[in-house]
């Protein structure tokens, strides 16, 4: 994914095509030419809910997290997103106000791609939006399976599922850079209940704790537990 996991996955909770990655590679490099890339400090806010869709972002570099600003002004996450991901096409596509914050975890590069810019040029590619609507059905598909998958079972089997998905593709050695509040924040847990959860599932041989970042170690382990 980047050098926080050395590898080319990305991480993310939901493990499925990502919009931007199903175009054309003709279209991205066009696109990429024409577009130019800005460099975010850690917690420094990227988007905001509230916004006009009038574009969308490309992780180049970094971790963004994208979640909400609550009215006491504390930070839900709902998504820890790395580079080759992109975000904001479906509020684009949609032509309805942004309804999640991004704020940069750590120092990151992402790219704005104009909407103007992007659907005149998909307009040009018939097979990138075909690609583009298969990967969003999947996307749907896959969302649905996981909020079933994670109504069931107490928070270890649910947290056992979350890394299962987040660590797919992800090499044996790497590590999810992803602290418990982020855990507990992605599954609608508190902290102390996340931190048990991710107790249970150490104290079983599945993952390996370290500070600001999670190690699996055997993802067909923790789906067999989710599912136990």
């Amino acid at each position: 994914m980047s050098d926080l996991l050395h590898s080319s996955s990305s991480l993310r909770a939901v493990v499925s095509p990502m919009l931007y990655a199903s175009l054309e590679p003709a279209l991205r490099a066009e696109i990429e030419a024409r577009t130019h890339v800005r460099s975010f400090g850690d917690g420094q806010i990227i988007q905001q809910r509230g916004e006009d869709p009038d574009g969308f972002w490309l992780i180049e570099e970094g971790m963004v997290v994208a979640g909400q600003f609550l009215a006491e002004g504390t930070f839900r996450a709902v998504a820890v997103l790395g580079p080759g991901d992109s975000y904001g096409e479906l509020a684009m596509f949609s032509q309805r106000p942004r309804v999640v914050d991004a704020v940069s975890r750590g120092a990151s590069t992402v790219r704005f791609i104009p909407a103007g810019l992007f659907l005149e040029r998909l307009a040009r590619h018939p097979a990138s939006g075909h690609a583009l609507l298969g990967a969003l059905a999947v996307q749907v598909q896959d969302l649905i399976n996981l909020v079933v998958e994670l109504r069931r079972g107490n928070a270890s089997a649910r947290l056992a599922l979350l890394l299962a998905n987040m660590a797919e593709g992800i090499a044996a050695e790497d590590s999810l850079p992803i602290t418990q509040q982020e855990l507990a924040e992605l599954l609608g847990v508190t902290r102390p209940t996340a931190n048990a959860a991710l107790r249970e599932l150490e104290e079983a041989g599945l993952v390996a704790r370290g500070y600001g970042r999670l190690r699996v170690l055997d993802r067909d382990a923790l789906v067999r537990f989710a599912r136990d």
